[in-house]
């Protein structure tokens, strides 16, 4: 009887910590870059590859940015609700396009509609790499320091989603 004791506990302990992840949200993973500086990176424009895009030309202004792919059935989604995010907030939505090919990611945005300032072109995934992303889409928001202060993970196409990012911007635009 004794030796059923062990055994026993430990399954009750792993049944506790089950039950605890269970109750979690998994789109509000804890991030290790919230309250942290953006990575900095330097990468071509998707639409002018003589062109760049980095985080130090937006120093100063509270920005979101959007990692996505042509490739993505959560970017596909999430595509019209991001076009209204972009038209509601007072903030630059920047994308950045993870391994993905050009011409697709350009095509996609002729025929889905843009609604990114700029995007930046990650063809091999190292800027995503620096950015915690492990799956597309994932959406940050970045405040006037450059300091990342929210991370979503998954298409924003709740309402809640939505009304989180729209909140957090306006709060970092309004100090």
């Amino acid at each position: 009887m004794k030796r059923f004791i062990i055994p026993a506990a430990l399954f009750i302990v792993l049944l506790g910590f089950l039950a605890a992840g269970l109750q979690r949200n998994p789109r509000e993973l804890p991030s290790p870059l919230i309250g942290k500086p953006v990575p900095q990176f330097s990468a071509q424009r998707l639409d002018d590859p003589s062109g760049t895009v980095s985080p130090a030309n937006l120093k100063g202004s509270v920005w979101v940015l959007n990692v996505w792919a042509s490739w993505c059935e959560g970017c596909r989604i999430e595509h019209k609700d991001l076009m209204d995010l972009s038209r509601a907030v007072r903030a630059p939505v920047i994308g950045l396009n993870y391994k993905d090919q050009r011409d697709d990611a350009l095509r996609w945005l002729r025929e889905q509609g843009n609604p990114y300032r700029q995007v930046a072109f990650d063809h091999d995934g190292r800027i995503g790499i620096d950015f915690g992303v492990y799956g597309v889409p994932e959406t940050f928001v970045i405040d006037q320091h450059g300091i990342i202060r929210m991370k979503h993970i998954g298409p924003l196409s709740s309402p809640d989603a939505r009304a989180r990012v729209a909140r957090m911007v306006k709060e970092l635009a309004n100090g």
